[in-house]
């Protein structure tokens, strides 16, 4: 398998969950990945280590994508560790779902700053090291953008706004060779939505009646679309916001 052969990646929040499975499956495909986290340096070693022990190449970097000195280094170690870069997957994000009377301050700057913020720091630099070849980059945006969830207005409101940059950035980009989209996950199943206790709820049985194909989303569901948008077979496609939530509808 070699879709993406000697393709420089990073993914952002890529110590787990959504991020893990695209890093994983990005180096079964011949991609060199850097995975980045900003706390769990385990989960982030454990991704590494099962994409080397199968015969890819990764490296982890530290950094809160937030944090504009924490991006610069993160792109500088790429750059140092790789020399280059193909692709670049914003898929480090935080959720709070709580009632409007309950939005504070600082809940609402952390999940802007790391949804919104965050994937507009690493684009800027990202294209400073894509250079003259391009590339491409992939916002994992969410379901939840398009059709928003109870106590959910501050989360939702993020990922439309990161649905916006990603349409207006693939007309910014004209002429530039670089290509950009979404992926609009529906229900998924991860270490995050299992500490949440979403997963076995009564909210996902709701859902998933709701969802054509019957069934709660996996991580690889997302990261083989993730492949897809970043090879040379989506080479036409970019402006999309591309939905992989088995159909949800309604909520």
């Amino acid at each position: 398998m070699s879709k993406l052969k000697n393709k420089v990646a990073i993914v952002t929040g890529a110590s787990k969950g959504i991020g893990a499975s695209i890093a994983r499956y990005f180096a079964a495909e011949g991609a060199k990945v850097v995975v980045n986290y900003a706390s769990s340096k385990e989960g982030a070693d454990k991704v590494v280590k099962a994409i080397t022990d199968n015969g890819g190449t990764a490296i982890s970097v530290q950094g809160d994508v937030s944090k504009g000195a924490d991006v610069t280094r993160l792109f500088e170690e790429t750059k140092h560790a790789f020399g280059t870069l193909d692709i670049l997957v914003n898929n480090a994000g935080i959720y709070q779902y709580a009632p409007v009377e309950q939005v504070t301050e600082a809940s609402f700057h952390q999940q802007f700053n790391i949804n919104v913020l965050g994937s507009l720091l690493a684009i800027q630099a990202a294209l400073a090291l894509f250079g003259d070849q391009g590339g491409t980059i992939i916002n994992i945006s969410s379901e939840a953008g398009k059709t928003p969830l109870p106590t959910g207005s501050v989360y939702s409101a993020t990922k439309a706004a990161l649905d916006a940059i990603t349409i207006s950035l693939s007309k910014e980009f004209s002429g530039k060779n670089i290509r950009i989209n979404s992926i609009l996950p529906g229900v998924v199943e991860t270490e995050g939505s299992h500490s949440a206790g979403f997963i076995g709820s009564d909210a996902e049985t709701k859902l998933v009646a709701n969802t054509p194909l019957g069934r709660t989303g996996q991580p690889e569901d997302i990261a083989k679309v993730a492949v897809f948008l970043a090879s040379d077979d989506a080479a036409w496609i970019t402006g999309e916001k591309i939905s992989v939530s088995g159909g949800i509808y309604g909520i």
